[in-house]
């Protein structure tokens, strides 16, 4: 059986751990990236009868991906045109 044990930090209010055995790894990272889980303190990932410490890995995969320069170039010089389409005159 494997399962995550995600330890959310609520300051002065204490801690939750999320524990259910029906969510995957895929679960727990789509949570991150919605923003439903947050202030995360640690991920561990239970199977059989081992734990490991799994939040870097985790949270690095619901991180947003970074755009290359040249992606964001290519974003900006797209917006530009469509402004100017936008503005003119017909």
């Amino acid at each position: 059986m494997q399962y995550f044990v995600v330890m959310i930090d609520y300051g002065r209010r204490g801690r939750e751990a999320i524990v259910d055995p029906e969510i995957t790894r895929r679960e727990v990272v789509s949570r991150i990236a919605s923003g439903e889980y947050s202030n995360i303190s640690f991920i561990h990932e239970i199977e059989d009868q081992a734990v490991e410490d799994v939040t870097e890995e985790i949270l690095a995969e619901a991180a947003l991906p970074e755009l290359s320069a040249s992606e964001a170039d290519l974003a900006s010089r797209f917006d530009h045109a469509h402004d100017l389409r936008k503005h003119e005159t017909v």
